[in-house]
């Protein structure tokens, strides 16, 4: 099993000395009717302990007792079984998804047990405590949504045009050099030529739930549009924003002209934006990196999918994640221009 980051709660915006333990008195499975007394209750249902094999529409059926791990029941399909189990447990370790890892792996022993390999089906239910918050119930169940392109291709587009004009580029220059805004740029390129097949297919890999493509409405306007279409009542928080390195500079620079901090700048065939199960997303960011799907894939956990009104927002400060070029670049020794060009009329 891999490495997993420890468990923060300051990370999901609860607090420092939130313990998912706490909300439960009773720990694990050590919540449950005594066996002794279960057993006393149930044995009324087997009256002889010792029957032997029985024919049920001609397929032995098995007597297993109360005792046993699961439910078999023989179907009348060329002596196949149907092998049902149900159990319940309480938190014992303080991590939700490492909690729902450990109870999945609880239940599914029990047909492990009985020697079954494969699981056709399994549905978990979460019981949420009316003691928590409504920021701690929503960490109990989270989706994650994630881009495949990093965010700034207009503004690296544009800025590359200052370079010929000396009052827009006088503007910037003391936050981003000539280099810069040329890495900025070819990157950008790189990116719009780049299809989104790849993380197409993945989707299908990792059980994506929703999915758009970031355009001109920018990485809100699309995230808005899809929440508004889910069927579930949700929305989506964005905590996170992949930039073009020194794009952000750049735009807070313009007073934010470009709305890229608010998620309203537009982009030029951009990255999709997907819904996926928490667990699954940082596969997906892992997967998509692989070579063998060719050069330049990236991919970030973005945010989060919460309970709401199928509305999505940015968080006041996001955290932006500057993306260094992928692509390999021959920089041009052209300099910026020191005289306006008349040719080319400002943006």
């Amino acid at each position: 099993m891999s490495v997993r980051e420890s468990f923060n709660p300051e990370s999901y915006e609860l607090d420092k000395n939130f313990r998912l333990t706490r909300y439960a008195e009773l720990k694990g499975t050590g919540c449950k009717v005594p066996q002794e007394v279960l057993q006393k209750l149930l044995e009324s249902l087997q009256e002889n302990h010792y029957q032997e094999d029985e024919q049920f529409l001609g397929a032995v059926m098995p007597r297993l007792g109360i005792g046993m791990d699961t439910c078999v029941i023989p179907l009348r399909h060329g002596g196949l079984s149907l092998v049902q189990t149900t159990d319940y447990i309480y938190p014992i370790v303080d991590d939700p998804y490492m909690m729902g890892r450990i109870a999945c792996a609880n239940v599914l022993s029990d047909l492990y047990a009985m020697g079954v390999t494969e699981c056709d089906n399994m549905l978990m239910l979460l019981g949420v405590s009316n003691k928590m918050s409504e920021k701690a119930r929503q960490c109990s169940s989270r989706r994650c949504v994630g881009v495949n392109k990093a965010f700034g291709t207009q503004v690296a587009v544009a800025v590359h045009q200052w370079l010929d004009i000396p009052e827009k580029w006088n503007k910037i220059k003391l936050v981003v050099t000539q280099e810069d805004v040329e890495l900025a740029y070819h990157e950008a390129m790189m990116n719009m030529a780049r299809l989104n097949r790849t993380a197409a297919g993945l989707m299908h890999t990792f059980n994506a739930h929703a999915a758009t493509d970031i355009t001109g409405f920018g990485i809100l306007g699309h995230a808005q549009t899809l929440a508004k279409q889910q069927r579930s009542e949700v929305s989506f928080v964005i905590h996170n924003l992949p930039v073009l390195a020194k794009m952000a500079a750049v735009s807070k620079a313009c007073g934010n002209m470009f709305g890229l901090m608010h998620g309203t700048c537009p982009e030029t065939s951009g990255g999709l934006l997907i819904c996926l199960p928490r667990e699954q997303a940082a596969r997906f960011c892992a997967e998509i990196k692989s070579p063998k799907y060719g050069e330049g894939h990236q991919a970030w956990i973005i945010g989060i999918v919460e309970k709401g009104n199928r509305t999505a927002r940015i968080i006041d400060k996001p955290r932006i994640i500057e993306v260094a070029p992928q692509a390999p670049l021959r920089m041009s020794t052209r300099p910026p221009a020191q005289h306006p060009n008349p040719s080319r009329p400002p943006l």
